[in-house]
């Protein structure tokens, strides 16, 4: 059941029907291959030689599940992956964890364990010395605290930013991850037109937050939602939202932002209209967040730096008399944050990023329009950077009062 089934999309379906409806995704997208692991391994090496690195430390957290498909956060315990210039990769773990870790290493490693009082740092120097590595690119992502315990066991050894090497390698998603972004992107779209089909006067905000997790986690989604925003009228206008319950009323904005993951791949939309009639102002900056969500989709295509594409967006809305740059009313924040296994990775489409776009380059576009204290009108579709241009996941939205194509 779907808010199309009445011919309307934004109320007249009943909550607790469409929840005993809800059932599983049906055509899942395949996991990411042993083979694929191995291959962005590969990768990495060959950004490793072109930057004159001969050591790469990947720490727990997103970059270490696209290297291994280990899918571990970060903690106090060093979990990492060490890959050299020469010889196979080498996983750090604590001795205890092992079972752990063989549930999910997705590609073949040399695990080496470490002891509650042993130093994981020494570890990875000891392999280090063992490959004739001299520099160490870490993780930008690793903490401080790893940082500044490698300093100390390396010696003379260089300790260097890994970012040119990892964003080299994730940026460019594969048909594969592809797939299973449009997968997470298909089901929040789904979760959304189930969202607006439930409003009702009175309904809160917390209720629907409570739905849309219930419902992504019913369609299978990792862990129901990564994260949700549900605000009405005024709260509108803040761009991630205020605290607190609100109560939806007649002739209100409301505007939803929300995503899954799945197999750690996020999705990210956000939907802005109408329940109930807009007045006229509303009406204007709606079509002119419109304009400027599809300018910045029409200026993409390989070779374009990140910038342009921002740019593109803000000149509609310059045009119209607002701004300019970061400048109320107007656009708060950049256009778009690339996206995979971080909701929000590089590139960034914001003006400072020269980053060329490349097929397989993933993207939000969502450049939002505020009117303070009045409300905001936020749009938000995910690209993915396609020989010709540029594709979307999830088709964008027509109208103020029609939220899905």
């Amino acid at each position: 059941m779907t808010p199309h089934d009445s011919g309307r999309q934004i109320g007249g379906l009943d909550m607790a029907t469409v929840r005993a409806g809800l059932q599983r995704w049906p055509a899942a997208a395949a996991p990411i291959s042993g083979y694929e692991y191995g291959q962005r391994q590969h990768r990495a090496r060959v950004l490793m030689r072109e930057l004159g690195v001969d050591a790469l430390l990947v720490t727990a957290g997103a970059s270490l599940r696209y290297f291994t498909g280990v899918g571990w956060g970060a903690s106090e315990r060093l979990v990492a992956l060490l890959i050299t210039a020469q010889g196979g990769p080498i996983m750090i773990c604590p001795a205890f964890e092992t079972g752990s870790l063989d549930r999910v290493l997705r590609s073949s490693a040399d695990i080496r364990t470490w002891e509650e009082h042993e130093s994981p740092h020494a570890l990875v120097v000891q392999a280090m010395q063992e490959r004739r590595a001299s520099t160490l690119a870490l993780d930008p992502a690793a903490a401080y605290v790893v940082a500044t315990r490698l300093v100390d066991a390396l010696g003379e050894r260089r300790l260097i930013d890994a970012s040119p090497i990892i964003d080299g390698c994730r940026m460019r998603k594969s048909s594969a991850e592809l797939a299973l972004m449009q997968q997470a992107t298909a089901m929040t779209l789904q979760v959304q037109r189930l969202a607006a089909g439930v409003l009702h006067e009175g309904i809160s905000n917390h209720a629907l937050v409570r739905f849309i997790d219930d419902a992504h986690r019913a369609l299978g989604a990792d862990n129901g939602s990564t994260f949700c925003i549900v605000q009405f009228g005024q709260a509108t206008a803040y761009p991630h939202g205020i605290p607190g319950e609100q109560r939806l009323a007649a002739d209100e904005l409301v505007l939803i932002d929300t995503g899954c993951s799945v197999q750690g791949y996020n999705s990210d939309i956000t939907r802005c209209y109408m329940f109930g009639r807009p007045n006229a102002e509303q009406a204007r900056i709606w079509e002119l967040e419109h304009a400027a969500q599809r300018a910045a989709f029409d200026t993409v295509r390989p070779g374009v730096p990140c910038e342009a594409v921002d740019a593109a967006a803000r000149a509609v809305v310059e045009r119209a008399g607002l701004g300019p740059d970061y400048r109320l009313p107007g656009i708060p924040h950049r256009t778009g944050h690339g996206c995979g296994l971080s909701i929000h990775e590089t590139p960034y489409l914001v003006r400072g990023d020269t980053t060329a776009l490349e097929p397989g380059m993933c993207c939000s576009n969502e450049p939002m329009i505020v009117l303070p204290d009045r409300f905001g009108i936020r749009l938000e579709d995910h690209f993915h950077v396609t020989a010709e241009g540029a594709a979307w996941f999830t088709q964008p939205s027509p109208a103020i009062d029609q939220p899905f194509a």
